[in-house]
């Protein structure tokens, strides 16, 4: 069972803008510790080992928290139930983390379950 850490990621704003999920070349930097700000799981540790270990991203290259990535992140199938081999525990705190972030960035934000 692979061992994802939880980390919250930096926000510069908001947005509700159509949602893509980022590849490494999105972003205008090759360093993946910041890179891995984008992302609320990482399967290496912090900083990752490298891209593939950054998982359920939520903002966007730019700075902006997404909400629909949040909703993508929340939901299961390219979501946080896609993920294999996560610990029971570890999901409530990223969907806990989620919802979190939902409920700061955009008011009233309701994913349901």
């Amino acid at each position: 069972m692979t061992d994802y850490s939880v980390h919250e990621p930096d926000v510069s704003g908001t947005t509700t803008e159509e949602w893509d999920e980022p590849q490494l070349e999105d972003f205008d930097t090759d360093d993946i510790g910041e890179v891995a700000d984008h992302f609320i799981l990482l399967a290496s540790g912090f900083p990752p080992e490298n891209f593939t270990d950054l998982k359920l991203p939520v903002v966007e290259p730019d700075g902006d928290l997404n909400k629909n990535a949040l909703q993508t992140a929340k939901s299961g199938g390219h979501g946080a139930g896609a993920i294999d081999d996560r610990d029971e525990e570890k999901q409530e705190s990223f969907e806990e983390l989620i919802d979190n972030l939902a409920n700061e960035g955009f008011e009233n934000a309701d994913f349901g379950e």
